[in-house]
């Protein structure tokens, strides 16, 4: 079972640093020395995801965008794995 999350990109061609996606959404998007975006790579959080597709909306060269990608799968500890941990825990 695979679960999709947004994830914000910048097509660095199209970008022309403008700033406005910093200025919308500054808990994800931060400038460099030359005033370009720099996004944070980690999945959106849902209480963002609004605001992020507002910033994406308006941005003057629609450089920013919000793709989905698959969530990472976080690997489950075999049954051998959790018997040998519990086993040395007692």
């Amino acid at each position: 079972m695979s679960r999709e999350a947004l994830h914000l990109r910048v097509d660095p061609i199209a970008c022309t640093a403008h700033g406005l996606c910093a200025e919308l959404l500054p808990e994800c998007v931060r400038l460099d020395d030359w005033g370009y975006p720099i996004v944070d790579d980690r999945p959106l959080p849902p209480e963002l995801v609004a605001h992020a597709r507002r910033a994406a909306s308006v941005c003057p060269t629609l450089a920013l965008k919000l793709e989905a990608r698959a969530a990472a799968q976080v690997p489950r500890a075999s049954r051998s794995t959790r018997r040998r941990t519990s086993a040395t825990q007692s």
